[in-house]
């Protein structure tokens, strides 16, 4: 971390994953085997256990035993099949994340997710250019909970001042500004890539 003109350069970033690096399959897969719109999909399944399953409170299959709050039962495999076959790269992202690393930024991700975390990896490979460093159902830890980004800088090795937090949700980026992080709302990875620039002097 340097400093230029009174301002505080970030050393690198931490990254939400979901809706900012990839896709988010509950959108596209869970109304394709539930049958229903997303609006559907969302009344029907049970949000309490799924923020359990998130932090780290409840296993898969006690998951699987809480999930559905109303309607017919769905096959929980068939489910993991399909949100697992609809992980993708959100476009230029990958680009963006090969240049930041081959610049020599250091690149964290910080998650709200459950051990499925390892389904993206697997299908993308996120790990070659991001560390998996803080994942809520690892650390027992959600954001907007301030502990979390104090934590997540701890394990990156450097203090919150020292990261720029990258979320599609505003209300997670003012959470990760308050712990003395800079922070940007993801809004499309040409967004990001000239924010990184202009706004936080980043060379990439």
């Amino acid at each position: 971390m340097v400093e230029d003109a009174g301002r505080v350069k970030p050393a690198g970033l931490l990254l939400d994953v979901m809706s900012t690096l990839v896709h988010d399959p509950i959108f596209t897969a869970g109304p394709r085997v539930f049958g229903t719109s997303v609006a559907g999909l969302f009344e029907r399944l049970d949000p309490a256990a799924w923020i359990a399953f998130e932090s780290g409170e409840i296993d898969e299959p006690t998951y699987f035993q809480r999930w559905i709050r109303s309607g017919p039962p769905v096959d929980p495999a068939r489910f993991l099949d399909e949100m697992t076959a609809d992980y993708a790269w959100l476009p230029g992202v990958e680009d963006l994340l090969a240049d930041l690393q081959a610049a020599g930024h250091p690149l964290h991700v910080l998650s709200n997710y459950p051990p499925w975390w390892q389904r993206i990896e697997a299908r993308l490979g996120l790990s070659r250019y991001v560390e998996w460093t803080a994942v809520s159902c690892e650390l027992g830890l959600r954001k907007p909970d301030p502990a979390v980004y104090h934590v997540a800088a701890e394990r990156a090795g450097r203090p919150p001042s020292a990261w720029i937090f990258v979320d599609d949700r505003a209300s997670n980026v003012a959470a990760a500004q308050a712990t003395g992080m800079g922070g940007v709302v993801f809004e499309g990875a040409d967004a990001l890539r000239a924010a990184l620039r202009d706004e936080w002097e980043m060379v990439f």
